[in-house]
Protein backbone atom coordinates (compact mmCIF):
# COMPACT_ATOMS: atom_id res chain seq x y z
CA UNK A 1 0.00 0.00 0.00
CA UNK A 2 1.57 3.47 -1.00
CA UNK A 3 1.58 6.04 1.47
CA UNK A 4 2.96 9.43 -0.36
CA UNK A 5 -0.19 11.04 -1.20
CA UNK A 6 -1.86 10.01 1.86
CA UNK A 7 -2.21 13.55 4.31
CA UNK A 8 -0.81 12.47 7.49
CA UNK A 9 -1.47 15.15 9.95
CA UNK A 10 -4.24 13.40 11.60
CA UNK A 11 -2.38 11.13 14.48
CA UNK A 12 -5.19 8.24 14.47
CA UNK A 13 -4.75 7.63 10.78
CA UNK A 14 -0.91 8.09 11.17
CA UNK A 15 -0.89 5.42 14.07
CA UNK A 16 -3.57 2.63 11.81
CA UNK A 17 -0.74 3.51 8.83
CA UNK A 18 2.58 2.81 10.70
CA UNK A 19 0.37 -0.40 12.33
CA UNK A 20 -0.47 -1.34 8.96
CA UNK A 21 2.91 -0.63 7.34
CA UNK A 22 4.68 -2.80 10.68
CA UNK A 23 2.43 -5.56 10.06
CA UNK A 24 3.35 -5.72 6.83
CA UNK A 25 6.98 -5.84 7.17
CA UNK A 26 6.31 -8.79 10.39
CA UNK A 27 4.64 -11.28 7.81
CA UNK A 28 6.27 -14.73 7.92
CA UNK A 29 7.61 -13.82 11.46
CA UNK A 30 3.95 -14.79 12.93
CA UNK A 31 4.35 -15.85 16.82
CA UNK A 32 1.71 -17.04 19.04
CA UNK A 33 -1.36 -15.15 20.06
CA UNK A 34 0.40 -14.79 23.44
CA UNK A 35 2.43 -11.85 23.44
CA UNK A 36 4.45 -11.06 26.31
CA UNK A 37 4.63 -7.04 27.60
CA UNK A 38 8.12 -6.59 26.45
CA UNK A 39 7.00 -7.66 22.94
CA UNK A 40 3.86 -5.23 23.39
CA UNK A 41 6.21 -2.64 23.96
CA UNK A 42 8.32 -3.64 21.31
CA UNK A 43 5.56 -3.30 19.15
CA UNK A 44 4.29 0.40 20.78
CA UNK A 45 8.10 1.47 19.98
CA UNK A 46 7.86 0.40 16.45
CA UNK A 47 5.27 1.80 15.74
CA UNK A 48 5.57 4.79 17.12
CA UNK A 49 9.15 4.89 15.28
CA UNK A 50 7.50 4.37 12.46
CA UNK A 51 4.60 7.34 12.98
CA UNK A 52 8.02 9.38 13.42
CA UNK A 53 9.88 8.70 10.42
CA UNK A 54 6.43 9.21 8.20
CA UNK A 55 6.04 12.60 10.14
CA UNK A 56 9.97 13.59 9.10
CA UNK A 57 9.24 12.68 5.40
CA UNK A 58 5.98 14.95 5.60
CA UNK A 59 8.27 17.47 7.16
CA UNK A 60 10.95 17.57 4.74
CA UNK A 61 8.43 17.61 1.96
CA UNK A 62 6.75 20.84 2.91
CA UNK A 63 10.25 21.92 3.49
CA UNK A 64 11.16 21.29 0.00
CA UNK A 65 7.80 23.05 -0.83
CA UNK A 66 8.30 26.40 1.36
CA UNK A 67 12.32 26.79 0.06
CA UNK A 68 10.99 26.26 -3.73
CA UNK A 69 8.59 28.93 -3.47
CA UNK A 70 10.76 31.34 -1.45
CA UNK A 71 13.63 31.00 -4.01
CA UNK A 72 10.52 31.36 -6.66
CA UNK A 73 8.93 34.42 -5.07
CA UNK A 74 12.40 35.97 -4.08
CA UNK A 75 13.44 35.84 -7.67
CA UNK A 76 10.17 37.37 -8.58
CA UNK A 77 10.75 40.12 -6.28
CA UNK A 78 14.24 41.24 -6.03
CA UNK A 79 15.20 40.72 -9.83
CA UNK A 80 11.86 42.02 -11.13
CA UNK A 81 12.17 44.91 -14.27
CA UNK A 82 10.33 47.61 -12.29
CA UNK A 83 10.96 48.77 -8.87
CA UNK A 84 8.84 47.85 -5.85
CA UNK A 85 8.73 49.46 -2.66
CA UNK A 86 7.32 49.31 0.63
CA UNK A 87 6.52 52.43 2.19
CA UNK A 88 4.97 53.73 6.00
CA UNK A 89 2.56 56.58 6.03
CA UNK A 90 5.60 58.92 6.37
CA UNK A 91 7.03 57.81 3.14
CA UNK A 92 9.89 56.29 4.82
CA UNK A 93 11.14 52.73 2.30
CA UNK A 94 10.65 50.09 4.44
CA UNK A 95 11.44 47.52 1.64
CA UNK A 96 12.63 47.63 -1.71
CA UNK A 97 13.94 45.38 -4.79
CA UNK A 98 17.26 45.92 -6.41
CA UNK A 99 15.54 47.73 -9.37
CA UNK A 100 14.26 50.21 -7.05
CA UNK A 101 17.37 50.82 -5.62
CA UNK A 102 19.36 51.00 -8.95
CA UNK A 103 16.05 53.85 -9.64
CA UNK A 104 17.24 55.86 -6.63
CA UNK A 105 20.74 55.87 -7.91
CA UNK A 106 22.04 53.95 -4.21
CA UNK A 107 22.56 50.64 -2.72
CA UNK A 108 19.57 48.80 -1.66
CA UNK A 109 20.49 48.44 2.19
CA UNK A 110 21.72 52.14 2.14
CA UNK A 111 18.00 53.22 1.17
CA UNK A 112 16.07 51.37 3.77
CA UNK A 113 14.78 53.49 6.61
CA UNK A 114 15.47 56.90 4.22
CA UNK A 115 12.33 58.62 3.01
CA UNK A 116 10.93 58.40 -0.46
CA UNK A 117 9.55 61.79 -0.77
CA UNK A 118 12.84 62.85 -0.70
CA UNK A 119 13.96 61.50 -4.03
CA UNK A 120 11.46 63.37 -5.38
CA UNK A 121 12.01 65.95 -7.62
CA UNK A 122 11.17 69.45 -6.49
CA UNK A 123 8.58 69.60 -9.47
CA UNK A 124 7.07 66.82 -9.29
CA UNK A 125 6.37 66.97 -5.28
CA UNK A 126 3.20 68.15 -5.35
CA UNK A 127 1.77 65.33 -7.96
CA UNK A 128 3.47 62.75 -5.89
CA UNK A 129 2.04 64.48 -2.49
CA UNK A 130 -1.46 64.40 -3.68
CA UNK A 131 -0.91 60.95 -5.05
CA UNK A 132 0.32 59.25 -1.45
CA UNK A 133 -2.33 60.88 -0.03
CA UNK A 134 -5.27 59.19 -2.32
CA UNK A 135 -3.34 56.43 -1.83
CA UNK A 136 -3.92 56.20 1.97
CA UNK A 137 -7.67 58.22 1.48
CA UNK A 138 -9.37 56.41 -1.14
CA UNK A 139 -8.30 53.28 0.12
CA UNK A 140 -7.50 51.98 -3.67
CA UNK A 141 -5.21 51.36 -6.69
CA UNK A 142 -3.78 54.95 -7.40
CA UNK A 143 -1.28 56.19 -9.53
CA UNK A 144 1.10 59.26 -11.12
CA UNK A 145 3.51 59.93 -13.28
CA UNK A 146 6.59 62.01 -11.70
CA UNK A 147 10.64 63.02 -12.04
CA UNK A 148 12.87 61.47 -9.57
CA UNK A 149 16.15 63.39 -8.14
CA UNK A 150 17.28 65.40 -5.44
CA UNK A 151 19.86 68.37 -5.89
CA UNK A 152 19.16 69.50 -9.28
CA UNK A 153 20.20 66.41 -10.32
CA UNK A 154 17.33 64.14 -12.41
CA UNK A 155 17.50 60.69 -12.00
CA UNK A 156 14.79 59.57 -14.39
CA UNK A 157 11.09 60.19 -14.90
CA UNK A 158 8.69 57.22 -14.08
CA UNK A 159 5.38 55.86 -13.50
CA UNK A 160 3.94 54.96 -9.91
CA UNK A 161 0.79 52.51 -9.04
CA UNK A 162 0.31 52.16 -4.92
CA UNK A 163 -1.71 50.40 -3.28
CA UNK A 164 -2.29 50.22 0.69
CA UNK A 165 -2.35 47.10 2.07
CA UNK A 166 -4.64 45.58 5.18
CA UNK A 167 -3.91 45.50 8.80
CA UNK A 168 -0.15 46.95 8.72
CA UNK A 169 -1.20 50.07 6.11
CA UNK A 170 2.05 50.09 4.35
CA UNK A 171 2.16 50.97 0.83
CA UNK A 172 3.08 49.07 -1.57
CA UNK A 173 4.45 50.71 -4.54
CA UNK A 174 5.52 49.90 -8.11
CA UNK A 175 7.96 52.06 -9.92
CA UNK A 176 8.76 51.68 -13.91
CA UNK A 177 10.63 53.98 -15.59
CA UNK A 178 9.55 55.47 -18.58
CA UNK A 179 12.33 57.82 -19.27
CA UNK A 180 12.90 56.64 -22.76
CA UNK A 181 8.98 57.60 -23.82
CA UNK A 182 9.16 61.17 -21.83
CA UNK A 183 12.28 62.12 -24.26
Amino acid sequence: MSFENQDLSDAGMLRKKAEEKLKSSQKGTDKPDRESDTKRLLHELQVHQIELEMQNEELRQANETAEAALKKYTMLYDLAPMGYFTLDEDGTICDLNFTGAELLGDKRYSLVNSNFKLFISEESQNVFNVFFRNVYTNAAKESCNVKLGYDDKVLSYVYMEGIVTGDDRKCLLSVVDISEIKQ
